[in-house]
């Protein structure tokens, strides 16, 4: 392979990760059953003011908590937040409202859009640094983590990434193409140092069938925690590899 045909690829270091999964099982395994999560299992977010945290759902609690113990008490660090489905569970509620003929809430709607989640942790942390909110399905943390390192590339000195995810709702279970998981990892990312991370990627075939895998975005916090080395996945039209060095 020639300089021209190298794959593209990225480089950075890990300051800080932080995980959030529910204490009663697994984050790699399918939800227990169809009911609720279990909301003593919620992050108490003591840290968000009461009047933000009262409007922050579930997901909102989970991320926002890997997100401050990441953070620490830095400021002015940009921050790219990822997730595949976002606040889908409150747009099912707006949308099941809407058919039903009932009146929508201003609130619920205006906190139901992609970006929600991180303009609540700027606001309650009154932090102007840049925000950004992603998604891009399965590749969805691959694609935050290009993002950060652009920031980098651009002169910055940390940026907050955070990931997170819940299962669909059971309206849209059947179109899943993932094992189901509920999950939040935070990393602070720097220029890469010695013991930098490699994301690389090329063009693929497109990946298998099934929603036995296990969701990449929850993957690719393994290798940035330190407890895997590698990993590589398949999305549509594209081939990743993480690789930590040794």
């Amino acid at each position: 392979m020639t300089a021209s045909q190298a794959e593209p690829r990225v480089k950075f270091s890990v300051i800080r990760c932080v995980v959030w999964a529910p204490p009663e099982r697994d984050a790699t395994a399918p939800p227990a059953s169809e009911g609720a999560p279990d909301v003593a299992a919620e992050p108490s977010l003591a840290q968000m003011p009461p009047m933000l945290r009262r409007h922050a759902t579930r997901l909102a609690r989970i991320a926002c908590d890997v997100a401050y113990r990441a953070l620490d008490a830095e400021t002015g660090v940009p921050v790219v937040f990822c997730s595949r489905y976002g606040e889908v569970h409150r747009s099912v509620e707006l949308l099941t409202a809407l058919a039903n003929g009932a009146e929508l809430s201003p609130t619920s709607f205006g906190l139901s859009v992609h970006n929600a989640i991180v303009g609540l942790f700027a606001i309650a942390r009154r932090d102007t640094a840049n925000c950004i909110a992603l998604a891009a399905g399965d590749d969805s943390a691959a694609a935050g983590v290009v993002e950060a390192c652009c920031l980098l590339a651009d002169g910055a000195d940390r940026v907050l990434l955070v990931v997170a995810d819940s299962p669909l709702p059971t309206l849209f279970r059947e179109f899943a193409d993932v094992a189901q998981a509920e999950f939040a990892w935070a990393a602070l990312l720097a220029p890469a140092g010695d013991d930098a991370i490699t994301l690389s990627w090329r063009d693929a075939d497109r990946p298998p069938s099934g929603a036995e895998r296990p969701p990449a975005n929850l993957s690719a916090g393994h290798v940035l925690m330190g407890r895997h080395a590698e990993l590589r996945h398949t999305s549509t039209g594209r081939e990743w590899h993480w690789h930590r060095e040794p």
